[in-house]
């Protein structure tokens, strides 16, 4: 097989393009762009408007081990595309074959498609027998080989029913019918050299190859867009996990906040019952000392009123004692006094005598 590579002028040949780049051909990287399958057929597409380059197949197939870039998406549109022109082809060539070729009975169809469904199994029993010849299989190839007897012999009498349903001269017309897979065009009464030219050639099996990648490629994006689904989901739950914590977390953090503060007011309202009920107790404390106090005052006063009634009365007494004394005193002098003189005046007079 031919590689179509895209000639790299000025720049891009002086400064190699990267894999990545949209200038180079996704299919030539996944190895099924259609330019490089059907080259040599009578199909062939010619070169492709991308750029083709082994080296960046290589690159990719090292790159997309390591991580996924998707680049099958662009390939399933590229194939879609080509696999969709490739079905209208086949329609139309359909319409002009029905257009040309003489009409005839549904049931005459069915026995002629009939042989068309025998031809194109031998032709595929014979390409496979020639792969396995080509490979080395040679009883795996005569095993097929004998299968082939077996369809040919069931052809034999397909094609004789067909013969006997419709007139001589109709049935000496070529029927043609159209290749489903390439668009080609199958003859009623081929041999089998021209069946295995068919379903073994290039442009048959290219077809296939095309196809069958189309499907896979399929497949292998749903996959993908499965897994990068539950991945995206994961993380999205992930997120919301996180979420959840964290608004757990702020929750956890503002009732610890607010039991706390709780706790900051219940301790404020502790220590203002504390303060009010000392400061009761120091009223209390302080109104007893008044209390007390002015009982001291009072018994105090009382007790000073007393000491200076006691005290002035017993100055008066002693005053009174002191008169009394004094008195007593006085008299007692008087009395001595009057006695002296008393016998002062009695000498005198005794004198005097």
């Amino acid at each position: 097989m031919s590689i179509m590579c895209c000639v790299l002028t000025g720049d891009e040949s002086r400064q190699r393009v990267k894999f990545t780049d949209e200038r180079v051909c996704k299919s030539h990287l996944l190895n099924c762009c259609p330019h490089d399958i059907l080259s040599g057929t009578r199909m062939d597409l010619g070169e492709c408007s991308k750029i083709h380059d082994l080296a960046l197949r290589a690159d990719y197939e090292i790159a997309s081990k390591e991580r996924d870039l998707f680049f099958e998406l662009d390939a399933v549109d590229h194939l879609e595309s080509f696999i969709a022109d490739c079905d209208r082809r086949t329609e139309l060539a359909k319409k002009r074959l029905a257009e040309t070729q003489e009409e005839i009975s549904a049931e005459v169809a069915a026995k002629a498609e009939k042989v068309h469904e025998l031809n194109e199994e031998i032709g595929k029993l014979l390409a496979k027998a020639e792969q396995l010849g080509a490979e080395g299989n040679v009883d795996e190839a005569q095993k097929v080989l004998q299968e082939v007897e077996k369809v040919r012999t069931k052809k034999k009498d397909a094609e004789e029913e067909y013969r006997n349903s419709m007139p001589a001269s109709s049935f000496q017309q070529q029927k043609l019918r159209v290749c489903e897979v390439c668009s080609a065009y199958l003859g009623l009464h081929d041999n089998d050299r021209r069946l295995a030219d068919h379903f073994g050639g290039k442009l048959h099996l290219g077809f296939i190859q095309i196809r069958e990648k189309l499907e896979q490629l399929k497949k292998t994006v749903q996959e993908k867009q499965e897994r990068r689904n539950q991945e995206r989901l994961k993380r999205r739950e992930e997120r919301e996990k996180e979420e959840r914590m964290k608004k757990q977390t702020k929750s956890r953090s503002r009732e610890r906040k607010k039991s706390r503060s709780r706790d900051r007011d219940r301790e404020r309202r502790r220590r203002r019952s504390r303060s009010a009920s000392r400061e009761k107790r120091r009223s209390r404390s302080r109104s007893k000392e008044r209390d007390r106090r002015r009982r001291h005052r009072s018994r105090s006063r009382s007790r000073s009123r007393h000491s200076r009634e006691h005290s002035h009365k017993s100055s008066r007494d002693r005053d009174r004692e002191r008169d009394s004394k004094h008195s007593s005193s006085e008299r007692r002098s008087d009395g001595l006094n009057g006695r002296t003189e008393s016998r002062r005046h009695d000498d005198r007079e005794a004198g005097e005598i």
